[in-house]
């Protein structure tokens, strides 16, 4: 009890606030602290990535959802944890050191690939550029361009043509865009350490997200043999895209947001767009899909590609309209109750999302070292 006391005092609530709130904040701030768990034994020991034994002096972690936790619960970390940040940077390094890559989605010295995108990029940059920087940057460096320079999961049609066929790779719009922006982290990185070449040519690949945008119907969308791919229906669930639909992956370009501003044709036309994803009609078409929860309108809170829709209107100079549904998300999908998640709490980024959003600002771009 102690020890979870002091945990959770990282962050006070202020008194008059009501008792609910205040149980749904904590409640929230505990579920954030549940992973990544500690995987060494008390004497130091480890398996690793090699099958091996190993030991070490630090704490050795496992359980990374990167998928969900880059966007909201590791910038968390690099505010309240910044210790067991900097340690769990060092364990997807030994990830790296022992298995040849950083992890994607890591359980108990196994790689489970289960989602897309190299995240790990994300979380150790949004650290470095932190300030916390007790490990090897050159290394760190290294082990992200290897993801980032693979051939496997459409990176091989990334890197030649600058976007991903959906005919050569399920999933193809959500990775070419998730690449683009885990790209712009590693220039970032790169940037940092003074490797200029290297960076260039990584800020390069972040602006692939472009040669997927429709200029007709100002979405993203699947291409193949020279077009895009029609008829075309944003409100689909297809396998073009990770756990959504187009319009949930709409405004995935976290990195380059007033580039996508530009694309759409200005302010005016990014609002109308940001305005028909939060009042459209609520039901997606095509194949069901059960991450696809807490809807407003085609808005999915229930899944992290939305998570940091809400606060672009701050780019277009609405923050009204994020003040209001901000205030709307937090009273009617988070409640002090067993059901009180709208999806899955995916190892602490739905809580980490209140979290930020109860005390006023949020991780729109990590790496970027800004809040919105």
């Amino acid at each position: 009890k102690e020890n979870w006391n002091k945990e959770l005092a990282k962050i006070e609530v202020g008194k008059g606030k009501q008792k609910a709130d205040r149980t749904i904040f904590y409640t929230a701030l505990y579920h954030t602290m549940i992973a990544p768990n500690v995987y060494n034994d008390v004497d130091g020991r480890y398996r690793g990535h090699d099958m091996k034994i190993h030991r070490t002096d630090n704490r050795h972690y496992t359980v990374f959802s990167l998928w969900d936790t880059f966007r909201a619960l590791h910038p968390l970390f690099n505010i309240i944890e910044k210790e067991r940040t900097n340690e769990m940077v060092l364990s997807m390094l030994d990830m790296y050191d022992k298995g040849g890559l950083l992890p994607v989605w890591e359980l108990a010295a196994n790689e489970t690939q289960c989602m897309i995108g190299y995240h790990a990029v994300p979380v150790i940059a949004d650290a470095w550029i932190n300030g916390i920087r007790d490990f090897d940057g050159e290394k760190a460096l290294n082990a992200m361009m290897k993801s980032a320079n693979q051939d496997l999961h459409g990176l091989k049609w990334q890197k030649s043509l600058g976007f991903i066929p959906a005919d050569k790779e399920s999933e193809s719009v959500s990775k070419t865009l998730e690449y683009a922006y885990d790209d712009w982290c590693i220039a970032r990185m790169a940037e940092s350490l003074g490797k200029q070449q290297i960076s260039d040519s990584f800020y390069q690949r972040s602006q692939y997200y472009k040669n997927l945008y429709d200029t007709e119907t100002r979405f993203f969308r699947g291409r193949q043999n020279g077009g895009f791919i029609a008829p075309f229906d944003p409100a689909q669930v297809n396998f073009m895209l990770t756990e959504a639909n187009s319009w949930q992956y709409n405004f995935f370009v976290p990195h380059d947001v007033e580039g996508h501003i530009k694309m759409m044709g200005g302010d005016k036309n990014y609002t109308a767009m940001l305005d028909s994803l939060f009042r459209g009609k609520t039901v997606p078409t095509g194949r069901k899909q059960a991450d696809i929860t807490g809807l407003i309108g085609q808005y999915a809170h229930g899944n992290e590609p939305s998570h940091h829709k809400a606060y672009l209107y701050n780019f277009v100079g609405q923050g009204y309209k994020t003040q209001e549904l901000i205030h709307q998300i937090m009273d009617e999908l988070y409640h002090a109750a067993p059901d009180g998640l709208s999806g899955n709490e995916d190892c602490g980024q739905m809580s980490a999302w209140y979290i930020f959003s109860a005390m006023g600002f949020y991780p729109v771009t990590p790496a970027s070292a800004t809040y919105i």
